[in-house]
């Protein structure tokens, strides 16, 4: 029997991507099927160094739909990546092109439904402007592929311990304050509700959802910040208020101060954290979490994880690579397209 596979980004040639993606396709994915985007030769390379049975991999092309079987690896040859690229390990332009590029066919395979999910290896953002191209994050990058603003998607990050979802995303910090909108707070709180309806379909508990202030003390009435009473806190009391929130499914609970909501969801006291700035979210996810946390994108026609960490380009020369946050974000995969997609 065929099986629709995921769809696999290395990220940047000259970090650890490729190593981790390999790596863990040796253990991960035995009873499913991936194409990985790539330099073929290169990934081949790879597999047959970490141990990979040569039966598993095949030679696929570009374009879907492929037709392979439980631990299958399919490889693409989406570009001739040079040494020039691999053995510096640093950010290129030539290497911010090649990421690119294969992010862009991976990205496709998913949008034309040819692979059921799309799974990225860590990308240089600094290595694809040099390489000509606007460019913040995959999370924004993938929003507008499929002609979606930056803020109609959601950057989650869900682990064992903790789940998040951000308001804002790649922002320099001053800008913060001025893109925390009404909106973009309903539209994170209603996303992660999504994903955790999906997380926990078989609990008969409701999650619960907390929503975190900007300011510290969630601006104490004011004293330290306006956002929280002008635009938070009127947004949770109108879906709190309008009718049982996601049918009653979901609890939404009352604005918290950052650090309280952070210490009640490391203590299972809470499901989920609705964060309004990327640190805000980020350090807990990475002190609580680290190597099992996904980055998640919500909203697109498409699932698509990640790992949780950059493209570690010291590993990469060390010749190391820590191979469990890219199997997270396959296991991860699978688990949220066993059913009918929660995510668009």
């Amino acid at each position: 029997m065929t099986i629709r596979p995921l769809a696999i980004s290395v990220g940047d040639w000259a970090g650890v991507g490729p190593r981790v993606t390999m790596t863990a396709l040796r253990t991960a994915c035995t009873r499913d099927a991936v194409v990985v985007f790539g330099d073929r030769a290169r990934l081949k390379s790879i597999a047959r160094a970490h141990g990979i049975a040569a039966d598993r991999i095949k030679d696929v092309a570009v374009a879907g739909p492929w037709h392979l079987r439980a631990g299958d690896i399919g490889l693409v040859d989406a570009a001739v990546v040079p040494n020039s690229v691999v053995d510096t390990h640093a950010p290129t332009a030539e290497g911010g092109r090649v990421q690119l590029a294969m992010l862009d066919l991976a990205a496709k395979a998913a949008r034309d439904g040819h692979a059921r999910a799309l799974v990225t290896g860590p990308t240089s953002k600094e290595a694809i402007v040099m390489g000509g191209v606007d460019f913040i994050g995959q999370t924004e990058h993938l929003a507008r592929s499929v002609s979606r603003a930056d803020d109609e998607v959601t950057m989650m990050f869900l682990g064992p311990r903790l789940s998040v979802a951000l308001v804002t995303t790649h922002l320099a910090v001053q800008k913060v304050p001025f893109e925390i909108s009404g909106r973009r707070v309903e539209r994170t709180i209603r996303h992660l509700a999504e994903a955790l309806l999906a997380l926990h379909r078989d609990r008969t508990v409701p999650p619960s959802i907390v929503v975190t202030g900007l300011n510290p003390h969630a601006s104490e009435h004011g004293l330290f910040g306006t956002e929280e009473e002008r635009v938070i806190m009127p947004v949770v009391r109108e879906l709190q208020a309008a009718q049982p929130f996601c049918d009653g499914r979901v609890h939404l609970l009352d604005v918290r101060p950052a650090e309280a909501a952070f210490r009640d969801a490391a203590a299972g006291k809470v499901d989920g954290v609705v964060a309004m700035m990327h640190d805000q979210a980020t350090i807990a996810s990475k002190l609580l979490d680290w190597g099992k946390a996904v980055n998640v994108t919500w909203g697109l026609p498409f699932l698509r994880t990640s790992v949780d960490h950059g493209v570690a380009y010291d590993a990469a020369e060390r010749g190391d690579g820590e191979p469990s946050g890219m199997i997270a974000a396959i296991e991860l995969a699978q688990r949220f397209t066993q059913r009918e997609k929660p995510w668009t």
